[in-house]
This record gives structure tokens, C-alpha cells and sequence, in this order.
């Protein structure tokens, strides 16, 4: 019996299906489930009209309906009959999906003894697999190729022609091996970061460094298949920027989009890998203030389905409205053009509403937090502080430890700025707290908590101007440190204790350091 849950995941697989795949499915079941198809369309076309799932709607709907009586079982050979026909719709919408249909075939035609024909269609997949380098599709076309080696007791092969056979097997296996290595290394990596954010530390260096230590010292570039080259220009391009080298981070992830652009046929499939890489780029472009090139990239990566002649599909317009959205607010707010970014918010707010369910933590905590930063810009400090909730109260910390911690750093400005003087003491207690139990008190922080300490405390404007020049002579030094630096990437808490220091706007101390 299909649980409420399962249950749920029907109501969302229908809802999820564009028109074609609906009207693909209407055909698909009257041809193949005759005599229940008429069952399968009623229960659809309920489920499908449906604003939110309710079972009780559905029994009181077909209480006259005999299938009712068995509603878990309707539902759930629905749900496969949904599935069979999306495997129909798709079987010819990418190479991985030929070859399976091919070796199929091959299946087939070798169970009815017609073995020239199986060998013919092995042949032609073969071809296609190596072609775009599609190395799990030929480990399947070997043991098809062996079966029929077998079956004439060896008579037609030479021990060379077998020897060739291992050394292509060991050639296949070895590539993925290799694959699979890299993908383990570049996740461990990709775990660490995303928890916890860039290097504070270098104990935290040496965790990042254990992760890709070893195993990639053994790696022979030139042996790799192309995926494993992007993985290997990946993972060193996320280590850099992990530890804060965003020199080198920048030098391997140019390399990895040059690999990219020179090998279109292979990743044509795949366009989230050209998309992440792109997104990458333009983010440490942004840290090394190339906003020209920055801006480029970001017009490459809204063209790319034009680029790769891609047809559009859920999963890819999630990603790009996640990366040249996210990308753009953060552009607009790195360089005080804050009202360029407020102009983005509705477009936003109506993608996250869209996508909320499949948007991950860190994905919508960024969004939350260029938003919250683009309202300081303009000094709508209640809206700001709206978003700032968003982010602290919604999203887990465990998940987005780094942006919770400046969040709630930027949460007390924004007390600052609304004079919440009843407030600030309290928000200052529960950020040092937060801090603390989470071992995150590094000398930035430390230095921002003594500053607030003594706004707390200041009885005039004069010793008000003298906790400014005290955080700003204490944070300028760590812009260019190695470790603390990192503090600047989410929000200019430099320009903001410049702008409190010379009584300029925010968005004014901004807009010098990118003006010409």
C-alpha cells in the first residue's frame, strides 16, 4: 500500500510533467493498458487539477468509481505507468539513453540466436561510446561482445585479439576507477566547504589539504578521460579557493573552461558542469575585482542553452535562475549599484517561490543574504532585517554555517542603523553565544564584538566616532590577511565602518573603489 508519502510523490510527479509529457502520456496509455487507461486518465486529470494533494477529495470525487475501493493500488500503478511512459518519451534524449535502447536490442536479437545482427548493433554502439567517451556503456558492450565469442567455442578469435580485449577492459575499468576516486576526493572537499566555509585557520588548511593529499599525487593527467580532467581542474580550483589563493583558483578554473569549451560534444548533455564552472569563474572574478570579465561571463552563462543548442528542461532552468540571479544580486551589491539588485528582487522572489522545495539550504540563504545586503544599500533597514530573519530563523545552520555567522554579524548593524538600543544588547548576547558554541570567535570577529561592546556603552557621539576609528583601524589590516579575509566576502564591513567614520553613505564608499 502506497504511503501518505508516496502519495505525495505522485501528486508531485504530475504536477511536474510539461504539456508534452502529459499529452505523450494520454497516448502512451490508451495504446498499452487497455482497459485501465480510462482508470489511469480519470485519476490523472483529479490529481493533475488539484492545488495542493488531499486523498479524502479524491474518494469523495470517484466514490462511484470501482477502483476507489483500491485507491493505494490505482495510485501506484499510476505512478509506474507515468514512469514508463516518460522512459518512452526520453528513450532517444541523450546517448546514454540510445546505447541502453541499443544494447536492448542486442539483448533481444542474441536470445532469438540472431547473432550477426546483435554483433552489427555492437559494432554501431561501440562506435557511439567511444565517441563520447561513455566508458560504463562500453564495460556492457565488452560482456555482449564476450558472449558472442563464447558461443562459438572461440573458434572465430586469436589469443592476440583476446589479449586486446583485456587491455581495453583495463583500459575502460581504469578510467573509471579514476572517475570514481576524483569524484570521492572532490566531494569530501565540496562537504567541508559547504559546512563550513573558507579556510579561518591553518589547522583548517591542513583539513583541506589531507582531502586531496596523496591520491591526486598519483594521478597521471594525460591517462584521464575528459569528465576526470574537468573533475581534476575541479577539485584543485575549489581547493585554492578553499584555502583563499584565489589566484590559482582563478588559473584552474580558466583551464577547466577552456576544456570545456574545446570539448562541447561531450559535456552537451550535461550543461550544469558548464554552468558551475562559469558560476565559479565569475565569483572569483568578483573577489579579484574583474567585473568587466565577471559581467561576460555572466552573458555566456544566460546563452549557454543557445550555445549548446540545449532543449530546456526543469532541472537546467532551476540552475540557471539559481546561479545568474544569485550572481547578479551579488554583482550589483559588491560594486553599490544596490538599486540595480532591488529592481531583480521581484523576478526573485517569484523563482524562489517557484523553486523553494528544490532550492538547497545554501542556495537560499545566499539569496536571502545579497537580498538582506542590497535593502542595507539603500538604508531600508526593516526589509533588510525581514530577509536577515529569513535566513536565521529558516534555513539550517548546520547546513550554512559560514553565512549564518556574518548574518548575524550584519543583523547587528542593521540594530545599529535602526537605533534598537533596547535590542542590540540582547542580539549581542545571542551572537556571542552563537560564536563561541560554535568555535567561529576568529580575530575579525573578535574585534567586531569588542566594537559593539562599546556602542553598547557610548554615552555621546564623541565616544561613538572613537569605537568607529577603533574597528577600523583594528579590521583594515585583515583585508589582505590570508585567513580573516574572508569576512569582507559576504558583506564590506570595511566600507561600512568607513562610511560611519566619515559620515559618507554606505553606497558612496562603495562605488569609489570600482570607480575609474
Amino acid at each position: 500500500i502506497m504511503s501518505n508519502k508516496a502519495s505525495d510523490h505522485l501528486y508531485k510527479l504530475v504536477k511536474s510533467l510539461s504539456k508534452a509529457e502529459k499529452r505523450y502520456f494520454k497516448i502512451f496509455t490508451s495504446r498499452h493498458t487497455i482497459g485501465e487507461s480510462n482508470n489511469y486518465h480519470q485519476l490523472f486529470d483529479y490529481i493533475d487539477k488539484m492545488s495542493d494533494y488531499d486523498e479524502e477529495m479524491i474518494k469523495e470525487h470517484f466514490k462511484d468509481e470501482s477502483f476507489i475501493e483500491r485507491l493505494s493500488i490505482a495510485k501506484s500503478r499510476l505512478y509506474e505507468a507515468i514512469l514508463k511512459s516518460l522512459d518512452g518519451f526520453y528513450s532517444n534524449s541523450s546517448v546514454e539513453a540510445k546505447l541502453k535502447r541499443t544494447l536492448h536490442c542486442v539483448e533481444i536479437l542474441y536470445k532469438k540466436s540472431l547473432y550477426s545482427q546483435a554483433s552489427k548493433q555492437l559494432r554501431s554502439a561501440k562506435k557511439v561510446a567511444l565517441k563520447h567517451e561513455k566508458f560504463t556503456s562500453l564495460i556492457e558492450i565488452q560482456v555482449w561482445e564476450k558472449f558472442l565469442i563464447e558461443k562459438d567455442n572461440y573458434e572465430e578469435i586469436s589469443e592476440a585479439q583476446l589479449d586486446d580485449i583485456l587491455k581495453q577492459d583495463e583500459d575502460y575499468l581504469g578510467k573509471i576507477s579514476a572517475y570514481v576516486q576524483l569524484w570521492h576526493i572532490k566531494s569530501k572537499l565540496f562537504h567541508q566547504l559547504f559546512k563550513q566555509g573558507k579556510a579561518r585557520s591553518a589547522e583548517e588548511i591542513k583539513k583541506f589539504k589531507s582531502i586531496i593529499d596523496n591520491t591526486l599525487d598519483k594521478v597521471v593527467f594525460e591517462d584521464l578521460s575528459t569528465d576526470t580532467q574537468y573533475m581534476y581542474y575541479h577539485i584543485y580550483s575549489a581547493y585554492y579557493f578553499a584555502i583563499g589563493d584565489s589566484n590559482k583558483s582563478y588559473k584552474y578554473l580558466k583551464l577547466n573552461e577552456e576544456l570545456l569549451r574545446s570539448n562541447t560534444l561531450l559535456f552537451k548533455e550535461e550543461p550544469n558542469i558548464y554552468a558551475s564552472v562559469l558560476t565559479n569563474l565569475i565569483y572569483v572574478c568578483q573577489q579579484q575585482k574583474l567585473i568587466t570579465e565577471a559581467m561576460n561571463y555572466l552573458e555566456t552563462l544566460r546563452n549557454l542553452p543557445e550555445k549548446l543548442q540545449l532543449d530546456t528542461n526543469e532541472d537546467l532552468d532551476l540552475r540557471l535562475f539559481a546561479s545568474t540571479y544569485s550572481i547578479e544580486l551579488t554583482l550589483h551589491a559588491l560594486t553599490g549599484e544596490f538599486q540595480k539588485g532591488i529592481n531583480l528582487i521581484p523576478l526573485v522572489e517569484e523563482g524562489l517561490k517557484l523553486y523553494e522545495e528544490k532550492l538547497s539550504a545554501i542556495r537560499k540563504a545566499s539569496f536571502y543574504f545579497n537580498i538582506a545586503t542590497l535593502y542595507f544599500g539603500i538604508e531600508d533597514y526593516n526589509n533588510s532585517l525581514k530577509w536577515l530573519n529569513k535566513l536565521l530563523n529558516d534555513i539550517d545552520i548546520d547546513k550554512t554555517e559560514d553565512l549564518h555567522c556574518f548574518a548575524q554579524l550584519l543583523n547587528l548593524i542593521v540594530h545599529i542603523e535602526l537605533n534598537n538600543e533596547r535590542l542590540l544588547p540582547y542580539a549581542l548576547r545571542s551572537t556571542q553565544r552563537y560564536l563561541t558554541t560554535r568555535n567561529r570567535v576568529y580575530q575579525f570577529e573578535t574585534i567586531f564584538l569588542q566594537f559593539l561592546n562599546k556602542i553598547i556603552k557610548a554615552k555621546d557621539i564623541e565616544q561613538e566616532d572613537s569605537a568607529y576609528a577603533t574597528l577600523l583601524d583594528g579590521i583594515e589590516p585583515l583585508e589582505k590577511d590570508a585567513f580573516e579575509s574572508n569576512a569582507f566576502e559576504y558583506f564590506d564591513f570595511l566600507s561600512w565602518a568607513k562610511s560611519k567614520r566619515t559620515k559618507q553613505s554606505f553606497a558612496t564608499i562603495i562605488k569609489s573603489k570600482y570607480s575609474d
